[in-house]
């Protein structure tokens, strides 16, 4: 069995070669990314009980990008420290994330590969899945993989779009029809997950939740803030028990 959507694979492999354009089509990830970031690294540091004062304070924590396209928190993660393992079903995405990131002197794993296919040895402190589980085919498959690659009392953060009408007003007709963000059919909303839904799947796997936030955009600052509100953009920090 396979998470591998092919046709979601293609979607990303076309536009590969513009990750780092900040203005290109993944300008909405780059305008995205602070506000995660800084969830991620409030969270990790909370949870391994971390002094994020000292310089590197990632060192020694191994980390598990899953499709993590060009790089985009594989590059921030690797800066602070960590140990960071990316991986995406695309080669294209992986070719163009590696050879950035030896351009910006980083030393990242990066693998062709999805979670199902790596070796259940490999344990992780952390697993990111970013805007990916409503693009994987077998979800329960997916999340079994993660669980199986996290280390017991590990971390893991996924980030999702909500299945409301204001999930299909914003991300599809907003973002892909009239704001241009996106590429038409970049989303498919019958993949969204409900954040209830989500959080079962979890807590079969034996994961608990320790966090869930949500990420609204204020387009009059044009920039991401958190926020209570989970009706379409929403983020959970688990626990593997």
């Amino acid at each position: 069995m396979s998470t591998i959507n092919k046709e979601e694979i293609q979607k990303f492999s076309k536009l590969a070669n513009e990750w780092w354009d900040v203005n290109g089509k993944f300008k909405p990830l780059h305008m995205f990314n602070p506000v995660r970031i800084e969830y991620i690294l409030d969270e990790i540091t909370k949870h391994f009980k971390i002094n994020r004062q000292k310089k590197l304070f990632l060192r020694n924590l191994n980390i598990l990008d899953i499709g993590c396209g060009g790089g985009l928190i594989s590059e921030p993660m690797a800066r602070l420290g960590a140990n960071v393992t990316g991986i995406d079903a695309s080669e294209k995405n992986i070719k163009v994330a590696d050879l950035h990131s030896k351009e910006s002197d980083l030393k990242i794993n990066y693998l062709n590969i999805s979670p199902e296919e790596m070796k259940e040895k490999e344990k992780f402190d952390i697993i990111l899945n970013l805007e990916v589980v409503e693009h994987v085919d077998n979800l329960d498959l997916y999340l079994k993989s993660c669980q199986k690659l996290l280390k017991k009392n590990g971390l893991m953060f996924t980030a999702t779009i909500n299945r409301t009408l204001i999930s299909y007003i914003k991300a599809i007709i907003g973002a892909e029809y009239v704001l241009r963000w996106l590429p038409i059919g970049t989303h498919d909303w019958n993949k969204f997950i409900k954040p209830e839904e989500l959080q079962e799947k979890l807590f079969d796997k034996k994961f608990s939740t320790n966090d869930i936030k949500g990420l609204e955009f204020n387009p009059i600052l044009r920039k991401w803030k958190r926020s209570d509100n989970l009706s379409v953009n929403y983020i959970i920090s688990s626990v593997k028990n």
